[in-house]
């Protein structure tokens, strides 16, 4: 498998290394090849090329099986003319990636989730957020006095994302639940519509509709009640950060943008957090969890069980970062997490 790897910002060089670490164990435990591009990407790529997203970085993720992206932007870049982070959004819609998955899991008991323990014990959902259209993809104007974004979505876009939310759920339990706020905005209207016509033709496919605002109510009072979820651009980013708070915190979240054919994007969700960066504190799992998601992806499921599994033992009872109440570094942490890998292979033969 060949990826195209975008360290990127902050943290991201970091968590990116120890996410390479971990993949090689798996690569020699599984018996499958790597072939690694590392290209410059965001805020990096501006001081080293001028561009945060160069034309050769661009054509080196379209030739590849996956993108692994570690973090992009930081205040150091505020006053660029395009902010790094909209870049993201460039490689997003170059590549397609039109389904972000956001897993939200109890991936270890030592957690950061304000929940009690028995609202978040055996809490495992996934949103499907629909990633390259709505209001982030929408004109838009900023002016003295007024300003506006403008939210369009089309039923094409409604359709294939609603499709992919239905084949995830086919997977799991067959409980979906469509989010929008269809008492009031139009795009949600033809939301709710299209959904429920996608879904009838899913007859393992149980469909539930609630509106965004009582979602975010009950991702809090009963996060347990709920295994997919499909919504909006927009609201899918505000309701999976708040799926990882509840499901332990943002350094343990992993996330995957899928195109249909194409390469996918694989990165944490925690951002370059400039604050922590070069103190090797940063916590790899959402790095690490995202490898598994790649390699998930690319036709080796037992490997991403594998990574799972070593994560999952590692933060229970190995070392942890200093987010997790421990006092490990983002290597230290890595590198038990590959030893647990080659030790389950040991125990195995």
């Amino acid at each position: 498998m060949r990826i195209c790897v975008l360290p990127g910002d902050g943290i991201g060089p970091e968590v990116t290394t120890a996410a390479l670490g971990v993949l090689a164990a798996a690569s020699s435990r599984f018996a499958f090849g790597v072939e690694l591009d590392e290209r410059p990407f965001g805020g990096a790529s501006i001081d080293a090329t001028g561009d945060p997203f160069p034309d050769a970085t661009r054509e080196a993720c379209l030739g590849a099986d996956a993108v692994l992206l570690g973090a992009v932007g930081g205040p150091r870049w505020n006053a660029a003319p395009v902010r790094p982070e909209q870049w993201l959004l460039a490689l997003r819609s170059a590549l397609g990636c039109y389904a972000n998955l956001r897993p939200a899991r109890r991936y270890t008991r030592h957690t950061t989730s304000p929940l009690r323990d028995e609202l978040v014990d055996g809490l495992d959902l996934v949103i499907v957020r629909e990633l390259i259209g709505g209001i982030y993809f929408g004109d838009r104007e900023l002016g003295d006095d007024s300003a506006y974004d403008t939210c369009t979505y089309s039923s094409l876009e409604i359709r294939r994302i609603v499709e992919r939310a239905c084949g995830i759920a086919e997977r799991r339990s067959g409980r979906l639940t469509s989010v929008d706020k269809a008492n009031v905005l139009a795009t949600s209207k033809l939301w709710r519509r299209v959904a429920t016509e996608v879904a009838a033709r899913h007859p393992e496919v149980t469909l539930s509709h609630q509106l965004v605002d009582s979602m975010a109510m009950l991702l809090v009072d009963r996060p347990g009640a709920f295994d997919v979820i499909v919504t909006e651009n927009l609201f899918g980013d505000v309701l999976s950060d708040l799926a990882a708070a509840v499901s332990g915190g943002i350094g343990l979240a992993p996330s995957a943008s899928l195109a249909d054919g194409g390469p996918g994007i694989f990165e944490p969700i925690h951002g370059s957090a400039p604050d922590i960066a070069g103190s090797g504190t940063a916590n790899p799992a959402g790095a690490i969890l995202s490898v598994a998601l790649l390699l998930d992806e690319l036709g080796q499921p037992a490997a991403a069980r594998a990574i799972e599994a070593a994560v999952t033992g590692v933060l229970d009872d190995g070392a942890r970062t200093p987010d997790l109440g421990g006092v490990a570094t983002t290597d230290e942490v890595a590198a038990e997490i590959a030893s647990a890998l080659s030790a389950s292979l040991s125990t195995a033969s």
